[in-house]
């Protein structure tokens, strides 16, 4: 028994709270002890823009600053001009967003003018530089009020949909490139978007993550839905 007893002890010893079940506590400013890496999330499967959005939730229920770009976010007839992930932003401390895209994808001939997702990527890539320029500026080792604007600093910025931008040839590879020089040592930048891999990345980032497409609704007619898709 005492033997049971001391593998008991020893399981729960290396068990985060002992294998108490955590509690949600209220979320206060905070700065995290090790952020800085370069993450990139591509491929043909559903998932990235959750992943990412999920991370950012996970960062600021910590009580870190996150901030969400999205360079293009656009649906066909089917999609509302509404986004759940919008509403729910909203509704969380500490975590912000913006968009400077619009609905209709570019190259699809779904009625978008083109010529404005063009001017629409540069000006989301504009805005990044701004946002990193003001993150460098930042104390990222210190709390940032939940409520500051984002230029005020962030410690996790999430640029989603930028790969995408480079696929489509509205952006450069250069001027993602040009981004990941500008990061502070101490932000954790998050790009996604994309279903070609991002070779140029490869040297630049700390993890990369392909989302492979198995298999899809989409491919059996299946529209996209409120609550999972937007």
């Amino acid at each position: 028994m005492s033997d049971d007893r001391s593998a008991n002890a020893d399981v729960l010893e290396n068990t985060p709270g002992e294998g108490r079940t955590p509690e949600a506590e209220r979320i206060e400013p905070a700065a995290p002890e090790s952020f800085g890496l370069v993450q990139v999330w591509w491929g043909d499967g559903k998932g990235k823009t959750t992943a990412t959005l999920g991370m950012g939730m996970r960062a600021a229920g910590h009580g870190y600053r996150v901030h969400l770009l999205q360079f293009m976010k656009g649906g066909a007839s089917s999609v509302e001009a509404v986004r759940g992930e919008y509403n729910a932003i909203a509704a969380l401390p500490g975590m912000s967003y913006e968009n400077l895209g619009h609905y209709g994808w570019h190259g699809m001939a779904d009625g978008s003018d083109e010529a404005d997702h063009e001017a629409e990527a540069e000006a989301g890539l504009e805005r990044a530089r701004e946002l990193l320029a003001a993150a460098d500026e930042a104390d990222l080792s210190a709390p940032i009020d939940l409520d500051a604007d984002p230029e005020e600093g962030v410690h996790v910025l999430l640029l989603d949909e930028v790969l995408y931008a480079v696929d489509q040839g509205l952006l450069a590879e250069d001027d993602v490139l040009e981004l990941l020089d500008a990061k502070p040592d101490d932000l954790e930048l998050v790009l996604s978007g994309s279903h070609t891999e991002p070779t140029y990345l490869e040297d630049r980032a700390d993890l990369i993550t392909n989302v492979r497409k198995v298999k899809h609704p989409i491919d059996a007619g299946q529209r996209a839905r409120r609550g999972t898709e937007y």
